[in-house]
């Protein structure tokens, strides 16, 4: 068996170079590349943006502030979460007390339903009972017909 050889790498993927006068993090917000590249006033002093001077109280009242806001957001999650959980709660036991109800109900129907059945079988079993005992003669006959009908269509 011969293997073939590619014959050319058309469809091959080609991996994508960054020119060579860009910095690899230039999509970094944190780096300090590109602050160098001239045109760009940047902050080349090593100064953070968005601050005034940078001085280390400012950095520490933003973080305390940080800090206390996110206190504050927790305490608001928490009481948020326990109040959640309190209609939670209410909501399971409504709907466990409406799904009590409906069983009940359903259950009441079925008794219901059963206890009608059983007495429309009692009634009809004494009707046939009676029947036989007034016309003993054709019960006979409708039995030995219904018999010799059913022995034809078996033999079949």
């Amino acid at each position: 068996m011969r293997r073939r050889k590619p014959t050319s790498k058309a469809g091959t993927a080609r991996k994508r170079q960054l020119p060579k006068h860009m910095p690899d993090d230039i999509n970094n917000p944190l780096s300090n590349s590109g602050n160098d590249l001239p045109g760009n006033p940047g902050t080349a002093s090593g100064a953070i943006p968005g601050t005034s001077g940078g001085t280390a109280s400012n950095v520490r009242e933003n973080l305390e502030s940080s800090r206390q806001h996110l206190r504050e957001a927790a305490g608001n999650l928490r009481s948020n979460l326990e109040a959640s959980k309190g209609h939670v709660k209410q909501a399971a036991g409504d709907l466990r007390a409406a799904a009590t109800a409906t069983a009940s109900e359903l259950r009441g129907r079925a008794e219901h339903a059963y206890s009608d059945a059983r007495e429309r079988v009692r009634t009809l079993q004494d009707d046939g009972e009676q029947y036989v005992r007034e016309n003993p003669t054709k019960a006979v006959l409708t039995a030995v017909a219904v018999g010799f009908v059913l022995g034809l269509v078996y033999r079949r």
